[in-house]
């Protein structure tokens, strides 16, 4: 349930060995629209998330071409350097290593892999990578299965393949592998996964996903990638040639703020539950929601003309949405 795609870049010039391209991938969270794991959470639950934030960073890293330079992930995954500007094979090997976090090198032990997270004994080769070696505790602690973790791969595995989506939705299909595996996590790490929640975490992580893509329309659009569906454009009158412009003309911004309707929409839906939990889990889905609901208010405040740069949320806004949703579900 997080900006995945807003950290800033690595600024490294030379190549990085394993321990520094994982630090250079968890200084990421700094850079979210709201903390990964703010501070008045317990200790274990601030390292089980921030595991988490470096195994999905480091994947939306790969999808996007945005690893540190000098190929020192490829090389600690079993590549050769060079093969670090090749996604498909660097997520191809990346699962394979995820697999040694289930105790099942290569996935050949099937799909549940929950042996080696149930903690059977079972010898197995460590991870390569440092933050997938990180992660395995987590995994362990919490009994978390690998598809959410999958999901996160196959998300990234999709954009390579498809840059454009026809329908509302095939959008939705997409948010389900790139951003609902995230709030799966988050309920696994903090034991509270039921049906219901399951549900509500969705609709949040949806909602925050498609926030997220309409924040980032013309960067998304200088990687060739366009997450407004293709029916909707067409609805509005919008084409490629207007989303690339300098500013929103009035059909974009009609389309901008039809999109951002829907993802409020499911911000609602998924608003119970954060009522559904109590003490400091509250306040952390809480933040969630409020983040979502700040940057949606961005949006509008930007006369949802969002093709100048993202519209983000000032810190008081996004506290005084905190306080709202706490009243809200209090």
């Amino acid at each position: 349930m997080e900006d995945e795609r807003s950290g800033s870049h690595s600024t490294s010039s030379g190549p990085l060995d394993g321990q520094e391209a994982a630090r250079a991938v968890l200084d990421k969270a700094a850079h979210e629209n709201f903390p990964v794991a703010p501070f008045f959470l317990p200790r274990a639950w601030r390292a089980d998330l921030m595991a988490i934030y470096g195994y999905a960073r480091l994947v939306d890293d790969i999808g996007d071409g945005d690893l540190p330079p000098g190929g020192s992930d490829a090389e600690l995954l079993g590549l050769d350097r060079d093969r670090a500007d090749d996604p498909l094979m660097m997520l191809d090997a990346f699962e394979k290593d995820l697999w040694r976090v289930f105790g099942e090198p290569g996935g050949t032990g099937g799909a549940s892999g929950t042996g080696g997270a149930a903690g059977t004994g079972s010898v197995s080769p460590d991870p390569r990578h440092p933050l997938l070696r990180a992660l395995r505790p987590t995994v362990r602690r919490h009994r978390l299965p690998p598809e959410p973790f999958l999901g996160l791969i196959e998300a990234n595995r999709q954009d390579q393949r498809v840059r454009r989506y026809e329908t509302y939705e095939d959008l939705l299909g997409y948010c389900e592998l790139s951003a609902n595996p995230v709030g799966r996590l988050v309920l696994g790490v903090t034991g509270t996964t039921s049906p219901e929640r399951v549900r509500r975490s969705d609709s949040i992580c949806t909602a925050l996903q498609i926030v997220e893509h309409l924040q980032d329309v013309a960067e998304d659009l200088r990687r060739d990638r366009v997450y407004l569906p293709a029916e909707d454009m067409k609805s509005f009158g919008v084409t490629e040639a207007d989303l690339a412009a300098p500013t929103a003309g009035a059909p974009v911004r009609a389309l901008i703020a039809h999109e951002a309707a829907r993802a409020e929409t499911l911000l609602n839906e998924g608003t119970p539950l954060v009522g559904s939990v109590h003490g400091r889990l509250k306040w952390l889905l809480a933040g969630f929601v409020a983040g979502g609901r700040a940057a949606l208010r961005a949006v509008a405040a930007a006369g949802y003309d969002v093709l100048p740069g993202p519209p983000r949320p000032t810190k008081l806004s996004l506290l005084r949405e905190v306080g709202a949703t706490l009243r809200r579900e209090g």
